[in-house]
């Protein structure tokens, strides 16, 4: 998996922004599900936005109840299996679940939060590594990553977000839902999917 300074500073976050990292970059993965369940009339992609709703709902309305272990459930069902599909878009596929996955397995475990975070920092940089991979036959490494235009721009990306996330002084929901608006108005994945 890719590496790359901002996984070090996400540590510094409050637990909120942490979780609000996390969702930021499923939310930006979710786009190649969809083409993907487009594509192949695989699934309905709808349950899986839901449950990303759920998980933002967790950080903005007060009190909320959620129930990530039915969340969790419900996403397992969702999951493509690579070897049914012939078509590269089950990759990012398969990525966007196991990030999302690995979100709801640390809202259920809170003392996973960092390592999950970590993890889903680099998945969604691996899956960006993985498309010019396969497009250009070029392995990308930690090592050669920076000659990459597309790796840096998802770096970039991520480190915006924490950015954003660093500046509030303390948990600012109308920051999360504006976040949220964002990446709803103009939905662009990590990959360049556009919905």
């Amino acid at each position: 998996m890719l590496q790359n300074p901002v996984q070090l500073r996400l540590e510094k976050l409050d637990p909120w922004q942490q979780i609000t990292f996390m969702v930021t970059l499923c939310e930006r993965m979710y786009p190649n599900y969809v083409l993907f369940c487009e594509q192949t009339e695989f699934a309905d992609p709808k349950p899986m936005h839901l449950i990303l709703d759920s998980v933002w709902e967790s950080l903005t309305v007060k009190n909320a109840k959620v129930n990530f272990e039915r969340q969790l459930e419900r996403l397992e069902e969702l999951v493509p299996n690579g070897e049914d599909h012939e078509i590269y878009l089950v990759y990012p596929a398969i990525d966007a679940c196991v990030a999302l996955s690995e979100l709801l397995h640390a809202l259920l475990d809170r003392d996973n939060l960092l390592e999950a975070m970590v993890k889903i920092s680099a998945q969604s940089a691996q899956t960006v590594a993985d498309l010019e991979e396969a497009q250009t036959g070029e392995v990308i490494t930690n090592d050669n990553q920076k000659d990459n235009e597309a790796v840096c721009a998802e770096w970039d990306a991520q480190w915006e977000i924490f950015r954003v996330l660093r500046e509030a002084d303390k948990r600012d929901i109308e920051m999360i839902k504006g976040i949220r608006g964002d990446l709803r108005e103009t939905p662009i994945s990590n990959i360049g999917v556009e919905l």
